[in-house]
């Protein structure tokens, strides 16, 4: 049989069909390919073998050559473990067993060489190695490498007998049988250009390398790889749809841009919002369709910028649609936009699912004539149903709520027809996507690397900081004497906790249980209750209470986190603020502060806390700045499951790379796509044939939705 990296895995010695099972379904191993890119998570220095006598509790990894002279059982149940007393010719070690102790018995010989790997501590007062790596000196493979390669298992596979051992003997045997050079992937001029390792010798190396330096190398390599591709993948997309999707024309900034300016405008406009409109006007009047981020922090007016925008686009005749993703959120914009407009002569309209009968019937009569200017909506607004006269310009917020297609419905509403046109046949709306959860350089670049990206980055006037305090959960009535002070100065609280309702294995406060609490704290109060579990209407309701004022306090879980805008609510309160990323802090905090009077947000914590959560509860207290914690918790926490990594139409599985660390790599890496694209944007030249194949293979698998966001 001829043997290539499309082999199915269990065609690899030592890998029957039940094992292969259990690899494709616990780390999606299938092939060979698979198993060469499945790289350890770490390397440990295994070229010096110790004596017991130089061992250390603070020391890490470590191998010692001795024999087990001896064994002995002690305890029961959970306490019951398996002492050796491991001599190497001059001193003794004892090495401890919890579990897997028959096997030992059975496996483990006395008086037999060993090569003892672990970590030295002390158990029982005694210097000690608990659950070693044992290995034979003979037949060790190692003994022909220094570092040692560890890779991720899971339970079932642990269970199955299948640990990190089996996977690097798996991938020992693998690197046996490829015995030809691994093609490349990268042209030459590249490699040449970056000075980078070859493929071949840089996945070799990545599993089993001889020194720390040359594992680097190797890495830098593979990450470069996989960054660079996927900047590839965007910007040929993103550089194909300024080509080709021909944009409605807004030149006109007319009477309802400038009567809104110079005779509504509430405050005066920041710099940044002044920078942005112009941006997207620059876009809207290009003639190529707008596709644009827009990024502000919570509180920054993005909504106003998204109205004024809207008005450009009605001076140019045509009708404009925001869809947001909740009802609460939708209601909210449509009380802002018509409070901003007053009685200017712009129609606008809200459509949800709640909205009905004759009421609905006339919505969709308006869209079709033309005579409603703005459409509010949340996902009833892509029913197939609702068709518009003229769409220009659509406008998505919080758009990582939204699934892609949802967002491609919306999308295709809209367009106008183009005879003898070469590039398309439809004039496509004009596409702006806000977010007000900041997103760092490094994440922007690959999740919204085919999106031209706005910042609005100072807030307006006015706008006291919110102040923030971390305190323990100890003093509980410190924090309810804050509370009543500043109920009865007129404002409101929120109250937020991780869970609904009670958890066995969890710790932690819950809402059901602490709404029932607070009524009892604050009877003279009125308190709602939020959270996602309740049926869709009823948190309606209960969320109305509080924006209206009826009740005091707000009970809630994470639900309230976007788009909720109480200006009167002054204290944010969250306990258990050590289960929270970054992030989330900050998007709660963003739902106070949202008026003149100052305001507060309360971080709550347990006593005991890891190094890297008080860390992140430090960082919360010393900054409001939303990009400055989006950096911070990116560096934290890595990136990882990444809200939307689908979002701009690829669908990137990095297995070395972390946009949290490697953000020098992703510039380098799309600096280069940049030097490619402008030098052969079809990559049609014979040096770019690799990249060329490399592109086809993953236009594929994936359906081009840059131009949707």
């Amino acid at each position: 049989m001829a043997f290539d990296l499309n082999t199915a895995i269990n065609y690899l010695p030592g890998i029957g069909p039940q094992r292969a099972k259990l690899l494709e379904a616990e780390l999606g191993i299938k092939t060979w390919h698979d198993l060469l890119y499945n790289f350890p998570y770490k390397h440990i220095d295994r070229s010096r073998l110790y004596k017991i006598r130089e061992l250390t509790t603070d020391m890490p990894f470590v191998q010692v050559l001795g024999q087990f002279l001896s064994f002995e059982e002690a305890g029961q149940g959970r306490k019951h473990r398996l002492t050796g007393h491991f001599w190497d010719g001059d001193m003794f070690l004892d090495v401890t067993w919890f579990h897997g102790i028959n096997y030992i018995k059975k496996s483990v010989k006395i008086r037999k060489d060993y090569i003892l790997f672990g970590r030295p501590g002390v158990y029982g007062g005694r210097l000690s190695v608990i659950h070693p790596d044992l290995d034979n000196p003979e037949s060790m493979t190692l003994s022909k490498m220094s570092m040692q390669p560890y890779y991720s298992t899971t339970e079932r596979m642990k269970k199955a007998g299948m640990t990190s051992r089996t996977l690097e003997n798996f991938t020992s045997s693998l690197f046996g049988k490829l015995t030809w050079t691994l093609p490349e992937t990268l042209p030459g001029y590249l490699i040449q250009r970056l000075h980078l390792m070859p493929l071949d010798k840089a996945l070799r190396t990545a599993h089993y390398p001889a020194t720390a330096d040359e594992l680097a190398a190797a890495n830098m390599r593979l990450k470069f790889e996989e960054l660079f591709f996927i900047q590839l993948v965007i910007m040929s997309y993103a550089r194909k749809r300024q080509q080709e999707r021909i944009g409605r024309r807004f030149t006109r900034v007319g009477e309802m841009f400038n009567t809104f300016y110079h005779r509504y405008l509430p405050f005066p406009l920041t710099e940044a919002q002044k920078r942005v409109i112009r941006e997207m006007h620059a876009d809207m009047k290009s003639g190529h369709q707008m596709n644009r981020l827009l990024q502000g922090d919570v509180g920054s007016g993005k909504t106003l910028v998204a109205l004024m925008v809207m008005l450009i686009a009605i001076d140019n005749g045509c009708q404009t649609c925001i869809m947001a993703p909740t009802e609460i959120l939708a209601e909210q914009h449509l009380q802002t936009f018509r409070d901003f407009l007053r009685d200017m002569p712009v129609r606008v309209e809200l459509l949800t699912g709640n909205v009905k009968g004759k009421k609905r019937t006339a919505i969709e009569k308006g869209l079709l004539d033309g005579s409603i200017h703005i459409l509010i909506g949340t996902h009833a607004v892509i029913e197939d149903n609702v068709q518009f006269n003229d769409l220009g310009l659509v406008i998505i917020d919080e758009q990582h709520r939204f699934g892609v297609a949802q967002r491609a419905k919306l999308w295709e509403k809209g367009g106008e027809e183009i005879v003898n046109s070469k590039l398309s046949n439809r004039k496509f709306p004009h596409v702006l996507v806000m977010t007000a959860t900041p997103i760092p350089r490094t994440l922007a670049m690959t999740l919204y690397g085919d999106l031209d990206v706005s910042v609005i980055d100072e807030l307006p006037p006015g706008r006291k900081p919110v102040r923030t305090m971390h305190i323990y959960d100890n003093q509980p009535e410190k924090l309810y004497q804050g509370v009543i002070r500043e109920i009865e100065a007129g404002h409101q609280v929120y109250f937020v906790y991780p869970l609904v309702k009670e958890s066995e294995k969890l710790d932690l406060k819950n809402v059901q249980d602490e709404f029932i609490h607070l009524k009892e704290v604050f009877p003279q109060y009125r308190i709602s209750m939020v959270h996602g579990k309740m049926k869709p209407a009823e948190k309606d309701a209960e969320m109305q209470r509080f924006v209206s004022g009826e009740t005091q306090i707000l009970v809630a879980t994470t639900v309230i986190e976007v788009g909720v805008n109480v200006p009167n609510a002054s204290v944010m309160i969250i306990q258990n603020a050590e289960r929270f990323g970054l992030s989330q802090l900050h998007q709660l905090r963003g739902r106070v502060g949202r008026g003149a009077e100052q305001s507060y947000c309360i971080l709550v914590s347990n006593f005991k806390l890891s190094a890297e959560t008080r860390k992140r509860l430090q960082i919360m207290t010393e900054t409001n700045d939303g990009f400055e914690i989006a950096e911070a918790d990116l560096k934290l926490r890595g990136p990882g499951d990444l809200e939307g990594t689908q979002q701009s139409g690829i669908a990137f599985n990095l297995k070395l790379a972390n946009l949290g660390r490697d953000g020098q790599l992703v510039q380098l890496a799309r600096d280069t796509a940049s030097f490619v694209l402008d030098a052969d944007p079809d990559l049609l030249a014979a040096d770019n044939a690799l990249l060329r194949q490399h592109m086809l293979e993953l236009r594929k698998e994936h359906r081009d939705w840059s131009q949707i966001s």
